[in-house]
């Protein structure tokens, strides 16, 4: 028999205390940005049915969730633009206007809300297409890189002339975070951060936020997101946002690539964040609301998992519950 004590790890793990103590990962309520949709057009918000819980909202309406986000301690949120389907056009023109719905969204919480709260705001054409693709298409359909990067220099240089402390481009085209960098230096907003869709992959669960944000996409995104079987890819796409200037670098969807946001992490020199996305929201919420599994545990299991991971910032629908459970505790 051996003469050294026995090793048992499960002394650790004995009562609540012993365990948070000895606790190797720990969520916090500012770790949380949460999404948010603007929708032009409504009295009154408008629930998104296969997003239990999440809403198309008013200017109040966004105002009051906002404001119940920022008093549980969630102080950033990025906001997304639902235009009328009459306002969209080929090139996505009503983003760059200051009475756009996204510009307006932007402009309120800023003027509400000040520096209390960090507005970051999602720099995409997608939602105000007619073709409902992330940049300038050819008579095709392909997506032009080149010709789409100019609409995004005049819409991040929009959405900070709105109040935008945060500018987040996610149409992974080519140079999109050097030219936007040199777009905001050149037009005085030298102090607007970028967080870079850097490891944005073409997934299945983005399936809900298309209802969300009223796509009018036909066919995929595949030429311009990530295959999902690719990772040295990811890599390589975050090198070079670092290189171009972005602040933030950002993996999406986050749990079914958690192995992508540890290799990011490991290397980045600046702050990683991930997006739990519609579809894996809506999974949990679902099962959830059947009975299935006990929610309130699946969604902070699932967010210590990707804070576990390597994400400094965690974008989620869960935000304001995660944080006022945290908050209870």
């Amino acid at each position: 028999m051996s003469t050294f004590p026995q090793r048992r790890p499960r002394r650790l793990r004995q009562n609540p205390v012993m365990r948070e103590v000895v606790a190797e990962t720990a969520l916090r309520p500012q770790d949380f940005i949460l999404p948010m949709f603007i929708a032009d057009g409504l009295t009154e918000p408008n629930p998104i049915t296969s997003m239990p819980g999440v809403y198309q909202h008013t200017e109040d309406s966004l105002l009051r969730a906002v404001e119940e986000a920022a008093n549980e301690g969630v102080r950033v949120v990025d906001l997304f633009g639902v235009p009328l389907d009459s306002d969209k056009d080929a090139t996505g023109s009503v983003s760059l206007k200051e009475d756009g719905i996204l510009n307006r969204g932007v402009a309120a919480v800023r003027q509400r809300f000040g520096d209390d709260v960090l507005v970051m705001v999602d720099t995409c054409l997608d939602e105000f297409t007619d073709h409902g693709h992330c940049g300038v298409v050819d008579d095709s359909g392909h997506v032009l890189n080149d010709e789409t990067l100019p609409l995004y220099e005049q819409m991040a240089v929009a959405q900070a002339r709105a109040g935008a402390h945060i500018v987040s481009p996610s149409g992974m085209m080519d140079g999109q975070v050097a030219a936007i960098r040199a777009a905001l230096d050149d037009a005085g907003y030298t102090d607007v951060a970028i967080m870079a869709y850097s490891a944005k992959y073409a997934s299945a669960f983005y399936g809900p936020f298309r209802e969300a944000v009223g796509s009018s996409l036909q066919g995929d995104r595949r030429t311009y997101q990530q295959n999902p079987a690719n990772l040295r890819e990811s890599l390589l796409e975050a090198q070079l946002d670092i290189e171009e200037g972005a602040d933030f670098v950002m993996v999406k969807p986050a749990l079914p690539y958690l192995d992508v946001l540890s290799a990011i992490a490991e290397s980045s020199p600046v702050p990683v964040a991930a997006y739990q996305v519609s579809g894996e929201y809506a999974m949990i919420a679902a099962a959830g609301a059947n009975g299935w599994v006990d929610q309130e545990r699946v969604m902070m299991e699932s967010l210590t998992a990707i804070k576990r991971a390597g994400a400094d910032q965690i974008l989620t629908y869960f935000a304001v519950d995660a944080a006022r459970l945290l908050n209870q505790r």
